[in-house]
């Protein structure tokens, strides 16, 4: 029964094939309420497993494939606290051992893996602690920081991929921390471990292609480690082990940012696809987190024209004022820019206020814009793509006293919170 359980798990966390992974809510009704079903009854099953072990251990929990490395063609690293094996590839059977604190230098010389300047005849290095089982004690140590879990080094061409092959709320002590201040409210720091756990599982395989799950940038999200970890964290995921969210029974796209500035955003709006759950949600403040840009005229128009504007002397700027809660021609109902229209002496275009945040690494959509003396001058707030939840805005919810869970449902409209391990 244990196996079957963990055979379905781990295919309702399996990435689906075949579409974007910014489309994900779309399933039929029927088989959704079939699967919630089946759903809920296994999560249950799972509970009686997690009970009769550990309050904060569960029998199994999925491990992630987090790529620390992914150019250079060699390393070095050190394992600290308990002695390292070498397997070459899927082998059970260990090649070598090294004692704690030795250095390991893998290298590629010629076509060949090369470890501490002997040539190992695979192209997958798996480097892991000596006895399988033992406390959690071994660590690595490369380029300045410290991980746990085991390491894989893979040849690709001419370049060695490293990846830390990591349970999933070990990585959350690594990651959370990165993303939101560890020293903010625990029922917002909760809603973030919930959220980043989320995230992670659906976008499993998002690197499938460079051998490795997620990367350890903000492209995914930023793991630092141990070196990342802080005991208020450590309690988050505690208590909140193994919950995630769920949206007719599936893993949500569970996105997140610094700053909405006072509303969120609809998903059609920014991806220009219809993702139920990342609708607009209002926040405690708005026009928060301002900003201002000016940008010279003649820079402007330059990179109009780089971009395949070109309409000569700007003239006039039209854009209505910002009002967050109210739709217009050119902005959305939460008050980010749809398009801004340009006037010049060759013509006029319109440039939604997504393309423009691009050409000109705006902090976000939600800004007014005019032309003034020369120069272009911005002012705006928030910080982000305004989807999902808002890091600030769950900070101050939190600081008024709503639980982790609400602030949650707030910013993901209809979905659950199911414990899946």
């Amino acid at each position: 029964m244990y196996r079957i359980l963990q055979a379905y798990l781990r295919s309702f966390l399996a990435p689906d094939s075949g579409r974007n992974e910014n489309l994900q809510a779309r399933i039929s009704g029927a088989n959704a309420r079939v699967e919630s079903i089946f759903l809920c009854s296994l999560v249950s099953a799972v509970s009686l497993l997690v009970f009769f072990t550990s309050p904060l251990e569960a029998a199994w929990q999925p491990s992630l494939a987090v790529g620390i490395q992914t150019n250079g063609d060699s390393i070095d690293f050190v394992p600290t606290g308990g002695t390292a094996a070498l397997s070459l590839r899927d082998e059970k059977k260990v090649l070598l051992k090294y004692p704690a604190a030795q250095i390991i230098h893998v290298k590629i010389q010629g076509n060949e893996i090369c470890v501490n300047g002997k040539p190992v005849s695979s192209d997958v290095l798996n480097f892991k602690e000596e006895k399988e089982g033992v406390a959690d004690s071994l660590r690595w140590s490369l380029k300045g920081k410290s991980y746990r879990g085991s390491l894989r080094i893979t040849k690709q061409g001419a370049k060695l991929i490293v990846t830390n092959l990591i349970p999933t709320e070990d990585y959350l002590l690594g990651t959370v921390g990165e993303e939101m201040p560890p020293d903010w409210n625990a029922e917002a720091l909760k809603a973030q471990v919930v959220a980043a756990r989320t995230f992670a599982l659906k976008n499993r395989k998002r690197h499938a292609r460079e051998g490795y799950d997620l990367c350890n940038t903000t492209h995914c999200q930023v793991y630092g480690g141990v070196g990342a970890e802080h005991p208020s964290v450590e309690q988050a995921v505690k208590m909140t082990h193994g919950e995630v969210l769920t949206y007719q029974g599936k893993l949500i796209d569970a996105v997140f940012h610094t700053d909405s500035g006072g509303m969120t955003e609809n998903s059609q709006n920014i991806w220009g696809s219809d993702v139920a759950y990342l609708a607009p949600a209002k926040e405690i403040q708005q026009k928060t987190m301002p900003w201002n840009l000016s940008i010279p005229e003649a820079k402007f128009i330059a990179t109009l024209a780089k971009n395949g504007f070109s309409i000569g002397t700007l003239k006039r700027v039209e854009l209505s004022p910002l009002v967050i809660g109210k739709e217009g021609k050119d902005r959305f109902l939460s008050g980010r820019v749809k398009a801004v229209k340009f006037i010049g002496t060759k013509g006029s275009v319109s440039i939604s206020g997504n393309k423009l945040r691009d050409m000109f690494a705006l902090r976000s959509t939600l800004f007014e814009m005019h032309l003034s003396r020369g120069s272009i001058g911005v002012q705006g707030y928030g910080w982000g793509h305004g989807l999902g939840l808002s890091q600030w805005g769950a900070q101050a919810f939190a600081k008024q006293g709503m639980k982790y869970d609400d602030i949650l449902k707030h910013y993901y409209r209809n979905v659950a919170i199911k414990k899946l391990y």
